[in-house]
């Protein structure tokens, strides 16, 4: 098979998780049919780490020893082979993240050391006849130089390996000597005794390091495979997780077992795919989806309406997928996830050529800090069906120009560069959206207010008003002055030219109080001339600065009339370049493409309390998207679900219906010659 850039095409990864007691139960050619039908191009199966899944001769590569003998075979041949006969490719699965105990007693200079010097061990409470496992600390040769290295030039020595995955590949805090020694040499003080006080970066820093040397060694014995690396939302620096790779992946878990009110917020998949699209050069990034409801609940699926929402986000948000299951089609016990795996695939299958090369088009830019300030504004525009980009501090004015509003967190930080880019843009047309206070020098006069500025305890049971009569902040909400506010205030005044859209006012009654006599009908406080929502013009364009976090707002609400007040915010930018409007329904996503003369927009269907039990059919779903970006007699075809689509022109606008979305809708809009030729 000719491994010449095989990952740059479209992927569709199944990766089976095997118990090393399973062993005997694979069966090489079987199993290959079984993925393929399932329609996987691609297979990640263990290799080596925690066991080596062949007969290693490395020292301390503790081998499965459930593995066939020797004189039995190679089973590791066996399946790469078998996977190479029916088309798939085999990326090899390491992970050096722990290893057995029998590796302790020898090498115990490779492990974690917690607090009073204890090694960190994983399975202590496991019921069953189970070694135990160990964390290995990924500045010692474990991970580097004596293990992991001649493990890799082993292995892909000796066997036809297209591509290589480091499993859990990120830094456990240690306090042994190595990284005592590292941290002090890196920042001229002592490593802390709490993770909470140790330098951030400091994660990032070890992780870099040790997967470029990984990287590097996959690079020297076989450069035609590529490394897939993992980044998370929240966590490191993605820079530093890029560095150790070519493909990166991600894992947005729906990890149901932590109970109904901690369970995952339904934007996960996307933002994490947006936050991997904004960094990934050569190919789409990777969704990691597991088909259980949580590790603790590994052998039994989510259920299968839920299951499908979370892995179509994947696509529809530009990613590619990869199907993470406990064991092999013959082990799993719930039929169902074969089922839901398999027709995903099959749709996926159907939009990877109309969305190979496409390129999302956004109106709207977040700006990404890694802080949980994002939260609020991803609920907000993915629930409002606003396309939006993830962009980082670097991006140069020309990048930003081509978006009609540009989101500021709070809490983002804003060197003299940032406040010259961010006034340029808005200089040029652009709508800047800032939240809470934004420090720095020239920022209050960006904003539009004094310097001096002095914060409010949490306000609760107050109330944003809006002023003045065509506010277009108040439009969707004219019956009503007043709608429900709470947080921490910037309280500011107005620099001239500046002008105050919305105010505050002050609490009604503390909690605790409400509903305690004396009752009162009126306000105490009826108006302040405290801003909440300050427009200031600038060139072509201009500045809204919020001085609270609207984003903790939306997340912590959720109300209508939160939702409603973004809509509005949003709609202050150049109207000329917004791109998408859809019925407003909540739990509805839209992302959209433009792929050669056409555009491909692709809805989820999320509608309902999740867990999603049962899918809950839309109807007659209005899509209008601007007339030029498709101008040549367009038609439009659901891919997925509804196939040739009502299509027709009102003003400057191309109107779709779509009859009904059960799931996952791609929507391909072209000319209907184009159509005709065969897009589906």
């Amino acid at each position: 098979m000719s491994n010449s850039l095989w990952w740059h095409e479209p992927l569709r990864i199944i990766q089976p998780n095997m118990q090393v007691k399973d062993t005997h139960r694979i069966d090489p050619p079987k199993l290959a049919r079984q993925l393929k039908e399932m329609g996987a191009n691609t297979i990640v199966f263990n290799v080596g780490g925690i066991y080596a899944w062949y007969p290693s001769k490395v020292p301390h590569h503790h081998v499965n020893e459930y593995l066939p003998a020797q004189n039995q075979g190679d089973l590791l041949q066996e399946m790469i082979t078998e996977l190479h006969k029916e088309g798939l490719r085999f990326v090899a699965r390491y992970d050096f993240s722990k290893a057995d105990d029998a590796v302790y007693y020898q090498r115990p200079d490779w492990f974690v050391r917690e607090a009073g010097g204890e090694p960190q061990i994983i399975g202590a409470k496991r019921p069953g006849n189970w070694s135990l496992l160990m964390a290995t600390c990924i500045n010692t040769g474990y991970r580097n130089e004596e293990l992991a290295v001649p493990v890799l030039e082993e292995s892909l020595s000796a066997y036809y390996i297209d591509g290589v995955f480091f499993n859990n590949p990120g830094t456990i805090f240690c306090r042994c000597e190595r990284c005592r020694e590292g941290y002090q040499a890196l920042y001229d003080k002592p490593l802390p005794e709490q993770r909470s006080e140790v330098e951030r970066a400091w994660f990032s820093v070890c992780l870099r390091r040790n997967m470029e040397l990984l990287q590097g060694t996959v690079k020297r014995v076989r450069p035609e495979a590529p490394v897939l690396g993992y980044y998370n939302l929240f966590n490191e620096r993605l820079e530093d997780r890029k560095a150790g790779s070519d493909l990166l992946c991600t894992e947005p878990q729906n990890v149901l077992s932590l109970g109904h009110q901690r369970i995952p917020e339904f934007w996960k998949p996307a933002l994490s795919v947006k936050l991997g699209r904004s960094r990934s050069a050569s190919a789409p990034p990777l969704g990691i989806v597991h088909s259980c409801p949580g590790m603790d609940w590994r052998h039994t699926g989510l259920p299968p309406a839920e299951y499908a929402f979370w892995l179509a986000q994947v696509p529809a948000y530009g990613g590619q997928i990869w199907h993470s299951l406990t064991g092999v089609p013959d082990t799993i016990r719930d039929k169902r996830i074969l089922r839901i795996v398999t027709e995903h695939n099959r749709r996926e299958a159907i939009v990877a050529e109309p969305m190979r090369g496409a390129e999302p088009l956004a109106d709207t830019a977040l700006l990404w800090g890694s802080g949980r300030a994002v939260e609020g504004w991803a609920d907000g525009l993915v629930n409002r069906q606003i396309p939006f980009d993830l962009l980082t501090d670097d991006q140069d004015s020309a990048a930003l120009d081509r978006y009609r509003a540009l989101i500021v967190p709070a809490g983002h930080s804003a060197d003299s560069a940032a406040i010259a880019r961010w006034r340029g843009y808005a200089e040029r047309g652009g709508l800047l959206i800032v939240e809470g206070r934004l420090q720095g020098e020239g920022a209050a006069e960006l904003l539009g207010i004094e310097p001096l500025v002095t914060m409010s305890e949490p306000l609760h049971a107050s109330y944003l008003r809006f002023e003045g009569t065509d506010n277009p902040l108040q439009r969707g909400m004219e019956e009503t002055e007043l709608i429900a506010f709470g947080g921490v205030v910037a309280y500011c005044k107005l620099l001239p030219g500046a002008k105050a859209l919305a105010t505050l006012v002050p609490p009604f009654s503390p909690p605790e109080s409400v509903g305690a006599p004396p009752e009162r009908a009126s306000l105490p406080v009826e108006r302040t001339d405290l801003p909440l929502a300050v427009h200031h013009p600038l060139g072509q364009g201009g500045v809204l600065y919020l001085p609270f976090a609207f984003s903790e707002l939306l997340d912590e609400y959720r109300l209508g009339e939160h939702y409603r007040l973004l809509d509005n915010l949003l709609d202050l930018g150049d109207p000329q370049r917004k791109l998408l409007s859809v019925t407003r329904i909540i739990g509805l996503q839209a992302s959209l493409y433009r792929n050669g003369s056409g555009v491909m927009l692709h809805v989820v269907n999320g509608t309902g309390r999740r867990p999603l039990s049962e899918a809950v059919p839309l109807h007659g779903i209005e899509v209008r998207l601007p007339r030029r970006l498709v101008p040549a007699a367009p038609s439009a075809v659901g891919l997925l679900e509804n196939g040739p689509l009502e299509l027709w022109t009102e003003g400057e606008d191309l109107v779709i219906t779509l009859p009904r979305l059960e799931v996952w809708e791609a929507v391909q809009v072209d000319s209907e010659q184009k159509l005709t030729g065969g897009s589906r």
